[in-house]
């Protein structure tokens, strides 16, 4: 098993899929239930794949494991080559998971263009897994970039009435910060002569240098997570969105942009990332306490969280830029449990959706009484989102405050504020659409959870809960590495004499 290509398989079997989709002949109907059912399977043997890699996963590694590289331009030091460590390991499996979700999910709702539609999710998982264990820094960008084509179609053609203002709105937004980032990348590849990630990370570039490469970075993580004020794009891509779109965007998506600052932007530019932190945490308290704000007043469901997600981004930023082990831990576990969190709360507002058509909270309420299941699952997961203890939301931000706390007592002060407001938020968002009396028939009319939803929406509450009572589970697998990162960003700022090798 361990001389099995696991990587490329994770990365490159949903495009065997989308061979497989592509061959399907028939009528309309029977086209898309074949298509349906083959993008399931396909996505079901990529997360068995993604849980062997975590079952064989060296916890005590600090290391990259399963590495794959496969020189292809000897000449100009550019290589295929994967590798997985404690710090990308459970966002591919987040995204191997989250695939079938999203396939289930769109089951019924999705009615046009079905193979199409399954197409576009299996070379989004594609991307989203290369993403996350390419060790080139050319290839990380194809992978990193090319996320944006399925998404820019899943929104464009499968959206609401604005779908293709808010996919270009996307589009251009994340495409103008990763042209910079390129820059980037092809300055470092000539600075240093290669374009291998571990190898740039072991030979820091000049202190000027790593300035204007830093910002050229935060141009593309910060619009990918995204940070205020680069966020406007995502209310309008999460409103547009079909609900799959929706989940897959808050649950992997946003996470690549914090993963791009804890692979490129601190380890390659340390002195440049201790220089620029106040401003880091600046953003990250604003974005806190302003989006906070915002969503209070959204009538819109998808609104209401899309402007949450950017808050709950900036407790992740604020933890991996306190560069302590506290705040990095907290920082990585708040992307895992928003991940799940997140995903999980835009399929209850699909769920309501497919049933009366519209995401203004004023035309729901009272749905606990002909809705108990929904109503007990959409709680669970509120509390998980407001930082309940026991749940998977509490820790993440626990830690990333804990670290923060250690490195500027003020900045935390601000950001707990962060916390009191997005408990209102939520708790606002359920009252109103769980509580209170039926005004509208036709939520009284609304039928409770299927089998289909539950099944869909069960295992994300189940895993919320379990990450909350077990945290160890993800932060003894991230530990090791994220030390590793810690340690050789001390010795850089320092100037001890330290190395990152990934041998």
């Amino acid at each position: 098993m361990m001389d099995m290509p696991l990587l490329s398989l994770l990365v490159f079997l949903p495009l065997i899929g989308v061979l497989f989709l592509c061959l399907i002949k028939g009528g309309q109907e029977t086209i898309a239930k074949n298509a349906r059912h083959t993008a399931l399977f396909t996505s079901l043997f990529v997360l068995l794949l993604a849980l062997m890699l975590l079952v064989q996963f060296d916890p005590s590694d600090a290391g990259f494991q399963f590495v794959e590289q496969l020189t292809w331009m000897p000449s100009l030091g550019l290589s295929y080559h994967l590798g997985v460590d404690g710090i990308s390991l459970f966002f591919v499996v987040l995204s191997a998971f989250l695939t079938p979700v999203c396939i289930l999910a769109s089951w019924t709702s999705i009615k046009t263009r079905v193979r199409e539609y399954m197409i576009a999710f299996l070379v989004l998982e594609t991307f989203m897994i290369g993403t996350f264990l390419a060790l080139d820094s050319f290839l990380f960008y194809v992978f990193f970039e090319g996320v944006l084509i399925p998404m820019f179609l899943i929104i464009g053609v499968w959206g609401g009435e604005r779908r293709v203002y808010s996919a270009f709105k996307l589009f251009l937004y994340t495409l103008l910060g990763s042209v910079v980032m390129l820059i980037a990348l092809l300055t470092l590849y000539f600075q240093v002569g290669t374009s291998s990630i571990p190898e740039l990370i072991a030979s820091p570039v000049g202190r000027d240098l790593q300035m204007w490469l830093w910002l050229a970075c935060f141009a593309s993580f910060a619009v990918k997570m995204p940070m205020w004020p680069v966020h406007t794009w995502l209310p309008d891509a999460h409103v547009e969105a079909p609900t799959a779109g929706s989940v897959i965007l808050a649950g992997v998506l946003l996470k690549m942009g914090g993963y791009g600052f804890l692979r490129f932007s601190i380890p390659m530019f340390p002195e440049a990332t201790e220089y620029f932190i106040p401003f880091v945490y600046a953003l990250s308290v604003i974005a806190i306490i302003y989006t906070s704000l915002v969503a209070l007043v959204q009538e819109d469901m998808k609104k209401l969280i899309a402007y949450s997600s950017v808050a709950h981004m900036g407790f992740v930023t604020l933890g991996i830029f306190s560069m302590t082990t506290q705040g990095l831990q907290g920082g990585v576990f708040q992307m895992i449990s928003h991940g799940l969190i997140s995903a999980a709360l835009f399929l209850c507002v699909g769920v309501v959706y497919d049933r009366l058509h519209t995401r203004e909270m004023s035309k729901y309420g009272g749905i606990v009484k002909n809705m108990p299941r929904y109503a007990t699952l959409f709680m669970i997961l509120m509390l998980g989102s407001v930082g309940l203890p026991g749940t998977s939301g509490f820790v993440g931000e626990f830690l990333a405050l804990l670290g923060v706390f250690q490195t500027n007592i003020f900045v935390a002060m601000c950001a707990t504020t962060g916390v009191v407001l997005g408990a209102a938020c939520m708790l606002l968002l359920y009252r109103r659409v769980v509580f209170g009396s039926i005004t509208n028939n036709d939520a009284r009319a609304m039928k409770d959870v299927n089998k289909r939803e539950l099944l869909i929406l069960l295992p994300l509450v189940l895993m919320v809960i379990a990450l909350g009572v077990k945290p160890n589970f993800i932060l003894s697998r991230t530990g090791p590495a994220l030390e590793k990162l810690q340690l050789h960003y001390e010795a850089q700022i320092y100037k001890d004499t330290g190395s990152y090798n990934n041998e």
